[in-house]
């Protein structure tokens, strides 16, 4: 019984390190988007700032890559401020196309 016990106790131990290997790698990440933020949130408009806000509630996945894409952006020079028409087009751009289809009865 002993040795069950023993084993029981390692395996909660690891179980328990990796839980918190996780939870510090994501806590990382949370971290980077957050400053990924703080730096694209000085250059957008006050529409576009809303903009984004409705796009990170509504696909979080596709603002992380909005604001990947701004931050670049603006750290190699090639934007000052962002307005709602330019976010638009952003937006546009990394959505993929849809293709429209055309049904025809007969």
């Amino acid at each position: 019984m002993n040795d069950i016990e023993e084993l029981k106790k390692k395996k909660l131990d690891e179980l328990q390190r990796q839980q918190q290997e996780a939870n510090s790698g994501e806590a990382q990440v949370q971290q980077q988007i957050a400053q990924l933020e703080l730096l694209v949130k000085k250059v957008l408009t006050k529409k576009a700032l809303e903009r984004y806000g409705n796009l990170k509630t509504a696909h979080p996945e596709l603002a992380i890559q909005l604001l990947v894409l701004l931050s670049q952006a603006i750290q190699s020079g090639q934007i000052k401020t962002v307005d709602d028409d330019a976010l638009k087009n952003l937006l546009m751009r990394l959505q993929p196309k849809k293709h429209k289809f055309k049904m025809i009865r007969k």
